[in-house]
C-alpha cells in the first residue's frame, strides 16, 4: 500500500482545546468582549506561551481597557524572558511585545531633582 504525503491523521483528542494562535481568529470590532472571552480560553490552555497574552493585550487595548492590556503586555514580556535561550523566537512577536510594553510606560517622567518647576520665584500661584 502506498501512502502519499497528504495523509492527515485524526486530531489528537488530548489537544482538542484552542490553539496558541486562536485569539485573533474571526475577531469583529463589535464583539470584542466575546473575543476576549475566547482568548481567555487560549491563555488558559497555553499558560506559558507569550503569544496569547500579547494578542489578548491587543484585544483589551481595542476595547479601551488600558490597564488590562498592560497587565497582559507585562505577562507576555515576562514569559518571553523565561523562554529557554536556545529556543528560536518569532522576531515579529518579540517586537510586538516590546512595542506594547513601551505603550504602557508613562508618557512623561517625573521632574528630576533640582529641575526648574516653571514657577517664578516669589510669585504665588492661585
Amino acid at each position: 500500500m502506498l501512502l502519499g504525503g497528504c495523509y492527515d491523521p485524526a486530531p489528537d483528542p488530548r489537544s482538542s482545546g484552542p490553539g496558541v494562535d486562536d485569539c485573533l481568529r474571526n475577531v469583529q470590532m463589535d464583539q470584542l468582549t466575546e473575543a476576549i472571552g475566547r482568548c481567555d480560553a487560549v491563555v488558559s490552555a497555553h499558560p506559558n506561551a507569550p503569544q496569547p497574552r500579547n494578542e489578548r493585550a491587543l484585544l483589551h487595548s481595542l476595547a479601551g481597557q488600558t490597564e488590562a492590556s498592560c497587565i497582559d503586555s507585562r505577562a507576555a514580556a515576562a514569559l518571553l524572558q523565561r523562554q529557554h535561550k536556545g529556543v528560536s523566537q518569532d522576531a515579529v512577536l518579540v517586537e510586538e511585545i516590546h512595542l506594547r510594553m513601551r505603550s504602557c510606560q508613562p508618557l512623561t517622567n517625573p521632574p528630576a531633582a533640582g529641575a526648574p518647576s516653571g514657577q517664578r520665584s516669589g510669585v504665588a500661584r492661585p
